[in-house]
């Protein structure tokens, strides 16, 4: 029995192609896993809060020496943090906005991208430490960024492999929705390439 870790960071509830194939991955793996367990978290309905000095603080002070105020800020981002650790798989939607990921995503990353909880610094550098966890990531984008001229714009899919990477999630998948502001057809064939790649990762 495996843990999955649901990611949606969509702003858009109707329309959103991201939510669209990364739910339909989760539901057709239910239907072939009926045992493992599914946490979903929504950074749209519930967003988590952006960084500030006193989060900072907190983080940095050994939780011994925490004091009262700083063990509650610290909360969210522990159990963020908890869920990540727990999950075997990890299922992210992240639309492309503006040439990257929403900030709700970005937000969410700053809080499990955690010094001494999710990667340590040791002689040889920093090492991540979720190690050994499947990672797949429904992106959805305007435009066709994963070949031609625009591939230099494409700061979601090398941002997250190299912050995912950097905590020990290296083994990352990324399905991609391109090319869904050129048309009806452009959709259509875009929605079925991304349900027949689910259909094999399921099958794999």
């Amino acid at each position: 029995m495996a843990s999955v870790l649901y990611i949606n960071s969509s702003v858009r509830n109707a329309g959103s192609l991201s939510r669209q194939l990364s739910s339909e991955f989760i539901a057709k793996w239910k239907a072939a896993n009926p045992a493992d367990t599914v946490v979903e978290r929504d950074l749209a309905s519930n967003p988590v809060p952006h960084l500030t000095e006193e989060m900072m603080g907190a983080f940095f002070t050994p939780a011994e020496a925490r004091n009262a105020e700083q063990a509650h800020i610290v909360k969210v981002s522990d159990t963020l943090v908890d869920e990540l650790v727990a999950a075997d798989v990890v299922v992210i939607g992240a639309p492309m906005y503006n040439f990257s990921v929403p900030s709700s995503l970005k937000a969410w990353i700053d809080h499990v991208a955690r010094v001494g909880r999710t990667f340590q610094y040791t002689a040889n550098g920093p090492e991540g430490l979720l190690k050994g966890k499947k990672v797949y990531v429904f992106t959805a984008s305007g435009g066709v960024y994963s070949e031609g001229a625009a591939v230099a714009f494409d700061h979601l899919t090398t941002f997250l492999r190299t912050v995912l990477g950097f905590i020990g999630l290296t083994d990352v998948q990324f399905i991609r929705a391109e090319g869904v502001a050129m048309g009806e057809q452009a959709v259509a064939d875009t929605v079925a390439k991304g349900r027949k790649s689910i259909d094999q990762l399921i099958a794999a």
